[in-house]
């Protein structure tokens, strides 16, 4: 598996485009995700060892205090950094979770979430992802309310 680009390699190298065969089988696979189009999430961007993906906010996503639910955050750098990791998988495979670990840092209400994956290592039989995920305010303001490392494996596609 070629390595995705580490964080001291630059902005430009971490951006690398995905080849348009690439980014087709991540926005198909995302297409499947029966969740996801329940709580009208989207990719809002691809690139090698990359995904964001955005949710906004509303009842379906919701605790009962009106906040973000935990198991929404969690779903979303889930599917964040797998996605990231489908972005270096040997074309044609798939990709699922082993485990992940998730600590919650902020609670949020309204707005937007943004889960941003990368891929930290990719091997020949696992690969290691992160997310952060970010909530923005209608008024623009961010806030990191939790992080996420995941283990995932490439799998042959079942479709």
């Amino acid at each position: 598996m070629q390595q995705p680009p580490t964080e001291t390699q630059g902005a430009q190298e971490a951006a690398a485009a995905l080849s348009p065969t690439q980014d087709a089988a991540v926005r198909q696979s995302f297409a499947r995700q029966g969740l996801m189009r329940h709580w009208d999430a989207s990719i809002e961007h691809l690139a090698h060892g990359r995904a964001d993906i955005r949710l906004p906010h509303s009842e379906r996503v919701s605790q009962q205090q009106g906040s973000f639910h935990g198991g929404a955050m969690g779903a979303l750098a889930d599917i964040a950094a797998g996605y990231a990791a489908m972005t270096v998988a040997p074309e044609g495979l798939e990709v699922a979770t082993v485990e992940y670990k998730i600590n919650f840092l902020a609670a949020c209400s309204g707005g937007t979430l943004l889960a941003r994956g990368r891929v930290v290592r990719a091997g020949r039989r696992i690969i290691i992802t992160a997310a952060n995920v970010v909530h923005q305010a209608d008024d623009g303001r961010e806030t990191l309310c939790a992080v996420m490392q995941q283990t995932i494996m490439p799998v042959t596609k079942s479709y």
